[in-house]
């Protein structure tokens, strides 16, 4: 049997590929730290606040040829006159002189309320605010408003004070948590015009203070990072998706059916390349409000499958030949990462999914929404910690297997020993270039998680950097592609038949060492193989 090209390509060539790899690995860190841009941008906007006397449908502009009548202050002698029903808060996205692009992708925003202290007026404890939002579009400064979305939405007001509540004290500000307003899963538009409303009667908007300004915090992905990481993405994708269709053809030229392993290694591959197929280019052109729902959705099957080849890459070298190669064996492992899967796209649909109809729905909108998001976060967290070091104790139990077949070498030949003593070298090194790789998949886990949280918590300003982005992405490219490439079939045929004829009173004897070690199921490479002769315990 020819085996894999990790086992048959010589010393100095797997040095040159590893080189090669590391290389691209760098220059995708240095793409993203000396090219791209901050992933997002986060720009405050202050509220007009328009007189709405009439209480008139039309839309109310905060500045330009059409601008609404408007109040600087509550406190000048006009706004005295009016009530609280006759304001609205307009915010023009962007600002003057600016515009907003395809390339931006998507778009968040949360409220920052001024909220001053009075004696007469206190905010309550474990109160609502109601909002009556619409947004509307345009594409040049001529044309008129085309209504969005409009939804009227309940949030609650988390507010302190740092000074005692005296008479003194009147006039500090409250420090209030941001509040999730809106997500649009795209920017299709150049001109965005948000209206909000705090409509106030006996039971709506009581006790929630008094109010002096709106700031609205909006947050998207800069143009220069979509470009950039839209390149990577081209690049890749065909890259990735030529290596699988090169490996299933090698697989499908053997003559023993496929093993899992290779199976999994064969899915890896598609879950990559859907991965990285640049669907974006085109919502460039196309208002297509459910991508940020679809990249998720990619990305969560990209982790279901790594995951699932992790467990399987370490598993199958720990299972004898009447355990291993049926995807049955690891039923509780495949159950947890389908169950943890599966949350997550609920979670997704939850939000995401509604954002499709209504993007000023909020799951972090009640106090239930937001301690089991809260939840949510620290338990997925959590579960990837607790997958990994799951996965270091498979590892260690990998290479204490081996280890225990290593000390039968030296009944072999030598030049046999030492062509065993190098497979299972690199065997090694590349069982812990896939552990470095899932502790860095981890991570970046873990710090997406925390990121999206803080959009809504309140620090809307952290940012996960360009280059970790860029170096993640590609070190999950580059990896599979060295796990497609090194278990490949390797076309040495003639040479491995004719090394092999030279040790055929070896392999002919039943009691030789070798044979011990080697018999039995067929697989991908020699580690396999010895491995799977009778697994130590």
């Amino acid at each position: 049997m020819a085996g894999a090209i990790i086992e048959n390509m010589s010393t100095k060539k797997l040095v040159f590929l590893g080189f090669f790899i590391f290389v691209l690995q760098v220059i995708s860190i240095m793409i993203g730290a000396l090219i791209a841009p901050s992933p997002t941008s986060a720009i405050r906007y202050l509220a007009t606040k328009c007189i709405n006397r009439h209480r008139a449908r039309g839309w109310l502009v905060p500045w330009g040829s059409n601008r609404c009548q408007q109040v600087h202050s509550f406190d000048e002698p006009l706004a005295k006159t009016l009530d609280a029903n006759d304001i609205v808060f307009a915010v023009h996205v962007p600002l003057p002189n600016m515009e907003m692009s395809p390339w931006f992708q998507y778009m968040l925003a949360v409220l920052q309320l001024d909220i001053a202290f009075k004696m007469i007026n206190q905010i309550e404890e474990d109160v609502i605010i109601t909002i009556d939002a619409g947004i509307a579009y345009r594409d040049d400064l001529m044309s008129e408003w085309t209504t969005k979305f409009h939804s009227v939405e309940h949030r609650p007001l988390r507010c302190i004070i740092g000074v005692p509540k005296t008479y003194e004290n009147e006039g500090h500000f409250y420090h209030c948590d941001p509040i999730p307003f809106m997500e649009l899963g795209t920017v299709a538009h150049k001109y965005f015009l948000i209206n909000l409303r705090l409509p106030v009667n006996d039971t709506v908007n009581v006790g929630i203070g008094e109010i002096k300004d709106i700031h609205l915090v909006g947050i998207h992905q800069n143009g220069g990072f979509t470009k950039v990481w839209l390149s990577i993405k081209t690049v890749f994708s065909p890259w990735i998706f030529v290596a699988t269709a090169w490996y299933w053809n090698r697989i499908s030229l053997m003559a023993r059916p496929p093993v899992l392993l290779e199976k999994v290694i064969f899915a890896l591959g598609i879950s990559m390349t859907f991965l990285n197929v640049p669907v974006e280019w085109l919502s460039l052109g196309f208002e297509w409000t459910w991508m940020l729902l679809f990249e998720d959705i990619r990305q969560g099957i990209f982790y279901s499958t790594l995951f699932s080849f992790w467990i399987i890459f370490c598993g199958e070298h720990l299972m004898d030949q009447s355990q291993r190669n049926r995807l049955s064996a690891y039923w509780w492992q495949f159950g947890l990462v389908v169950f943890g899967s599966s949350i997550l796209l609920i979670f997704d649909l939850s939000e995401r999914g509604v954002h499709l109809t209504n993007p000023f729905y909020s799951v972090w909108a009640s106090e239930i929404g937001t301690k089991v998001s809260i939840t949510f976060i620290i338990v997925a967290g959590i579960s990837v910690c607790l997958y990994f070091l799951s996965l270091c104790c498979m590892v260690c139990c990998v290479f204490r297997n081996i280890g225990g077949k290593i000390q039968q070498l030296p009944a072999m030949p030598e030049a046999r020993r030492l062509r065993y003593k190098g497979i299972i070298f690199r065997f090694k090194f590349l069982m812990l270039v896939s552990l470095a790789c899932a502790a860095m998949t981890v991570i970046f886990f873990i710090l997406n998680q925390v990121s999206e949280g803080h959009w809504h918590w309140g620090n809307y300003t952290l940012q996960v950097h360009s280059a970790f982005l860029t170096g993640i992405y590609g070190m999950w490219n580059l990896y599979v592609f060295t796990i497609i490439f090194l278990y490949a079939p390797s076309h040495k045929h003639n040479r491995n038949k004719s090394e092999d004829s030279q040790h055929t009173d070896i392999m002919e004897k039943p009691e030789s060492q070798e044979t011990q070690l080697t018999c039995g199921e067929q697989g991908p490479t020699k580690t396999y193989r010895i491995t799977g002769k009778v697994a130590e315990e």
